[in-house]
């Protein structure tokens, strides 16, 4: 890895503080929420709270970095630097989250489940107060990934290897969507109501994405915008048909044996600690 990433020093104290503000703020929004009878008053302000616990992690990381000149000219080219990106990557960066919805739907025929999965419904599983829906799918990623992918993930670079890096984060990641299923209306809390196997499947299938990501977050020379776009294609393309809740498990299982076959493709990349290719 190049010497920049040992200058990123604190992931207990990122980790803590991208975790307790967030939370906090919604406790508070899940609290408004479910108050009763609801009101318009309500909804906005829960809404503005749990949009403001969203933007926590980004202002954590943008702080731990804005004393640092090193933090500045490593962070810049690596939003706006894309010639040493291999096509390949691009293309899996745009295209794997669609092919693999699809490629699960279409096994799901196999199960019996519906074909209209297929139809492009123009409408949304879940609310998310006074914010539109689609606005939230494009929004939440980019203000996640400024957090993640400019110091979070890194931070675990700097003292672990690329697969326990992963590891590690995902569990983070899992842990520190829960609150979010107390908040009425929410994608979470939707899938709480759906029944323990959907919300067991949204934990279990971080692991493959967080490792798919971070793969071409480091193939890709770090660069920040490669996880916005596979985050942001990830909702996108699991919101815009009418997919069965079931798919979205087999499109985890997909995404398991594909993360397997990288990891194992690719053993030095994910398991030696100094190992360097972003080439």
């Amino acid at each position: 890895m190049k010497n920049s990433i040992n200058e990123y020093k604190h992931p207990v104290l990122f980790y803590t503080l991208a975790s307790v503000l967030p939370w906090s703020l919604w406790g508070i929004a899940a609290y408004l929420s479910h108050l009763t009878p609801p009101s318009e008053k309500n909804t906005l302000w829960a809404s503005l709270i749990g949009f403001a616990g969203l933007i926590t992690p980004m202002l954590v990381a943008f702080w731990l970095m804005k004393k640092d000149q090193l933090f500045q000219k490593d962070f810049f080219p690596r939003l706006f630097n894309f010639k040493h990106i291999k096509p390949l990557y691009l293309l899996l960066t745009f295209s794997l989250m669609l092919a693999s919805i699809l490629l699960a739907q279409a096994i799901s025929l196999l199960f019996g489940y519906s074909p209209e999965q297929f139809r492009i419904t123009g409408h949304y599983t879940f609310s998310s107060g006074v914010f539109p829906v689609w606005f939230l799918l494009i929004i939440a990623p980019i203000l996640e990934e400024l957090a993640w992918h400019t110091y979070g993930t890194d931070s675990l670079r700097s003292r672990f290897n690329l697969f326990n890096t992963s590891l590690i984060f995902a569990l983070f990641w899992g842990i520190w969507h829960v609150p979010l299923s107390f908040i009425k209306d929410y994608y979470q809390s939707h899938l709480v109501v759906s029944g323990a196997i959907y919300s067991i499947n949204f934990l279990v299938s971080l692991f493959p994405f967080v490792f798919i990501m971070n793969w071409l977050y480091y193939k890709s020379g770090r660069n920040i915008i490669v996880p916005i776009i596979f985050h942001i294609t990830a909702g996108y393309f699991n919101e815009i048909f009418a997919t069965h809740p079931m798919s979205k498990v087999i499109q985890t299982g997909l995404l398991l044996i594909f993360a397997a076959f990288l990891i194992i493709r690719e053993r030095a990349f994910f398991f030696d600690r100094n190992y360097e290719e972003h080439s």
